[in-house]
């Protein structure tokens, strides 16, 4: 006390209890604060302008300092300083930090419970700040919370960076039915994307035609396909050339699968002569040959915007038989309450079905004559009239100019048909010219054909292919990862399927 009996300032005031407590109590782990009963709180490192933070330690209580930066630091903000709402200011500022605060000033007390609380600091978390400006590419549905959260810069460029071009096709299904993951680092987070699939008869080009619809062209040699033909070998023996189910993915994001023919007399003989051992629910060799077809086409019909029909004649009443009985054995589209996210853009409990186009390959010249054009139609429009499928409406022949003059009311009812002629080679197209005993002008002239040439017609059904609606393969949106997901769960589904068992026993 002074001479008058009055206590001094700060003898028994704040700061000298302060003191007092300090000498008293023992330093604790990082972030407890042992000020006394009534303070009870967690510590929380104070983040400074320059944008680092106190180094996680005891707690240590201090009196309040005055900052301020050089003029010419002033002159300039800093990068790393944090984006606020508040005016940047030339004066000093001075932080005081009161005791009873949960965090730094201007920030709610819920974040900054949430931010506090010992581990790695700031920084080591986030690591160092971009000096560049690094776009990220969010998915779809994430919350505003997720936009606030820092970005690695290197996770950012990869998400920038061209797709990876692929060279060749891989396995989806290898040839024991089995599903492979190798497809998945050639897919990427984004949603526009077409699956377009292939099914048909042994040796009637369904490899070919993939592969000049998604990356090769007619002038190309056939052993740089990215989906292989079948050798010279092969056809002499009778063989077939794809086994499975074969994955390319373009760079303008389309997914293409080549399968396995249907019903292959070569697999069959293959079961029966090496006396493969056959699953317990398959009796008879020829039943497994047909329930794997049936697997296929029932997992292509789930999972693929468009699927195309490849035949080289007209027609196989089997083969139509066989389509629809892989509609009755389709998995049914999951329902919105089996997926995390919400649906939208599709009724609950409706059925997907994939658009149907029927190629007729190997065409000849009276396939494109408009009468037998006309019945053509009219045969696979009878045929395909109980079903579900999308067979009609989305692709047509009259779009391209192919036979000039015949109007749209000419066909009763159009269905997604494609004539492809016979792939001519250079020596075949100089014995198509006018004979000897034509004038010499005509003589010159390439051959009456009938139909555009095959470059043209396969240019022209590329267009109609890529140009066919995208509708939804499920009831949420899918991004082409979750595609692959999606997939996978629905081959192991189509394996297990008890409709299909059902079905191979009726067969047997």
């Amino acid at each position: 006390m002074s001479e008058s009996g009055h206590s001094q300032p700060g003898m028994y005031g704040q700061g000298r209890r302060r003191r007092r407590r300090r000498g008293e109590r023992d330093i604790g782990p990082p972030g407890q604060n042992l000020s006394g009963p009534s303070r009870d709180r967690e510590y929380q490192p104070r983040e400074r302008r320059d944008g680092s933070e106190d180094p996680p330690g005891p707690l240590i209580q201090k009196t309040p300092i005055i900052l301020a930066k050089p003029p010419g630091e002033r002159a300039k903000p800093s990068q790393n300083a944090p984006v606020s709402g508040a005016p940047v200011l030339d004066k000093p500022i001075m932080l005081m930090k009161a005791r009873d605060d949960g965090g730094k000033p201007g920030t709610p007390p819920d974040t900054a419970a949430q931010s506090s609380g010992p581990g790695p600091s700031k920084m080591e978390r986030e690591g160092q700040r971009p000096t560049q400006p690094v776009y990220q590419i969010q998915n779809r549905g994430m919350g505003a919370s997720a936009s606030g959260n820092a970005v690695d810069p290197m996770v950012g460029q990869s998400k920038l960076l061209h797709p990876e071009k692929m060279k060749h096709s891989i396995k989806l299904v290898d040839d024991q039915m089995n599903w492979c993951d190798s497809a998945m680092e050639y897919l990427r987070d984004q949603t526009d994307m077409l699956v377009v699939g292939v099914i048909g008869l042994q040796g009637t080009g369904k490899s070919t035609i993939m592969s000049l619809l998604s990356a090769n062209t007619p002038e190309e040699d056939q052993r740089s396909y990215v989906f292989r033909a079948q050798s010279q070998e092969i056809k002499e023996r009778g063989g077939n050339q794809s086994s499975g189910i074969d994955f390319f993915i373009t760079q303008e994001r389309v997914i293409f699968l080549d399968t396995q023919p249907i019903l292959s007399p070569f697999i069959l003989d293959h079961v029966i002569n090496n006396d493969r051992k056959l699953p317990p629910e398959y009796n008879l060799p020829h039943t497994y040959v047909e329930m794997q077809s049936l697997q296929i086409a029932a997992f292509l019909f789930t999972v693929c915007h468009v699927v195309i029909v490849v035949q080289d004649w007209f027609t196989d009443i089997n083969l139509y038989r066989f389509l629809q009985t892989a509609e009755m054995l389709k998995p049914s589209t999951p329902s919105a309450s089996h997926d995390s996210s919400g649906s939208s853009g599709s009724d609950d409990g409706a059925e997907y079905y994939p658009h149907i186009v029927f190629l007729q390959n190997k065409s000849r010249r009276e396939d494109f004559c408009p009468r037998n054009f006309k019945n053509m139609h009219m045969v696979v429009d009878k045929l395909m009239a109980h079903s579900h499928l999308k067979y009609k409406g989305t692709l047509s022949m009259l779009d391209c100019n192919i036979f000039p003059g015949m109007v749209q009311e000419y066909l009763d009812a159009e269905v997604n048909m494609f004539l492809l002629p016979v792939q001519e080679n250079d020596g075949e197209d100089n014995l198509n010219k006018a004979g000897t005993g034509t004038y010499p002008l005509f003589s010159l002239l390439p051959g009456y054909r009938g139909h555009p040439t095959f470059s043209t017609m396969v240019s022209k059904l590329r267009s109609q292919i890529l140009a066919m609606p995208r509708c939804q393969l499920s009831h949420t949106i899918l991004t082409e990862k979750n595609w692959f997901h999606y997939a996978a769960r629905i081959w192991d589904g189509v394996k297990k399927s008890s409709a299909l068992s059902e079905y191979s026993r009726l067969l047997c």
